[in-house]
């Protein structure tokens, strides 16, 4: 068994979910897995007085702890991070770091094993945002290629992001895709219908979307997409799970359209799988994703998932068999699309159950995890 580091951003975002996840199942294995943060991870919930998990006693959680000095203008976290790495490493004789981002997780990773001055392994997963975003501004170039160049193994949730990093850093680096994955005892489907009728009381059909309300995620086309639909004639009701900087825009929005009694905006929801269970098409338009995981955890839950043609989405969603793609911005046809599953019970239904089959096929923790590991000990090899 294992010493395990996890750092991640502790967030609503995919990355942090799939982190926090993945430590829980490896601790279920028998490893000892150290969370190190800023912050609780969201959904490692459940912390008794001794810090530790009241379920899992052997996941541990080490906050990284900001201080703010007149002298510095900005929050150092980077080098907090680094200090907290090299005392969890030093003190629980940590066998590698799992670092989920390269920019800032690896980077204060590789700084920490040289503080160290020993062979610590470093694992590093590209989630997205890291590639796609943040490393392509040019003072953050070298440091995004030496961070992946110099990690002892390197993985990546889609192939879509494994080509993006080769083909933005051209990196030699050989990348491992390893898929996003969801445990089917959370996710999977539920008996819904006390809540639907808590949410539809009139039993109009339910739209949701789940995300961090980021410029990206293009709430906006789905609610103007639900304004035509709306306008079709057919009764529904949108949930809107999440919050963000764009939650007030589209709030907003959905006032401006006269469509606000037909929406709900739930925040943040620790219980997913019950809302997703309850809900008739899930809705994703986003202008880049890496993965996709709310789209998977939709499926597993038996929801058919229309979502856009960016980035690794189509890799978990598949055209006209657990939902639709479409282009990216189409706001009229992300409508007609979800008004063909709304308007045919049969076909709503088959693509469902094909979505929960193709999750559970494909990217359960079970299927996953294990490929994990042994990233692990190709790392401690190396």
């Amino acid at each position: 068994m294992m010493n395990i580091g996890i750092t991640c951003y502790p967030t609503y975002g995919g990355s942090g979910i799939v982190a926090t996840e993945l430590g829980k199942s490896l601790a279920e294995r028998g490893h000892h897995v150290h969370f190190i943060s800023y912050a609780l991870p969201m959904r490692l919930t459940g912390l008794g007085a001794s810090g530790n998990m009241d379920y899992i006693d052997n996941i541990f959680y080490h906050e990284v702890e900001m201080s703010s000095y007149p002298l510095f203008e900005f929050p150092m976290y980077e080098l907090a991070l680094t200090s907290k790495m090299v005392e969890v490493a030093k003190y629980e004789k940590l066998d590698l770091i799992h670092a989920h981002y390269a920019i800032p997780h690896a980077t204060s990773a590789l700084l920490a094993k040289q503080v160290l001055g020993n062979d610590l392994k470093i694992v590093t997963t590209l989630h997205g945002t890291d590639i796609t975003l943040v490393g392509l501004e040019p003072s953050f170039e070298p440091l995004m290629r030496y961070s992946i160049e110099a990690s002892n193994v390197v993985t990546s949730v889609s192939e879509y992001l494994k080509n993006e990093t080769v083909g933005n850093y051209g990196v030699e680096k050989d990348i491992v895709v390893i898929p996003n994955f969801i445990d089917t005892e959370v996710f999977r489907p539920m008996e819904s219908k006390n809540l639907r009728r808590l949410l539809a009381p009139n039993g109009e059909r339910i739209l949701v979307h789940v995300s961090n309300f980021r410029a990206v995620k293009r709430v906006t086309d789905a609610i103007r997409a639900f304004k035509i639909i709306l306008d079709s004639g057919i009764k529904a009701k949108f949930l809107l799970i999440g919050d963000g900087p764009d939650r007030s825009e589209s709030e907003s929005l959905a006032r401006e359209l006269g469509i606000w009694n037909h929406t709900r905006f739930l925040g943040k929801q620790a219980e997913l799988a019950a809302l997703l269970s309850a809900s008739d098409v899930f809705l994703i338009p986003s202008g880049n994703e890496s993965f996709g995981l709310s789209a998977l955890e939709a499926m597993a839950c038996g929801v058919p998932v229309i979502s856009s043609d960016v980035g690794g989405l189509p890799e978990v969603n598949v055209d006209g068999e657990t939902g639709y793609i479409v282009p990216m911005g189409d706001v009229a046809e992300l409508a007609a699309k979800t008004m063909a599953l709304l308007k045919d019970e049969d076909l709503r239904k088959r693509l469902g159950n094909n979505a929960h089959d193709h999750a559970v096929k494909h990217f359960t923790k079970e299927k996953l995890v294990p490929l994990y590991e042994q990233a692990y000990e190709q790392a401690l090899s190396s």
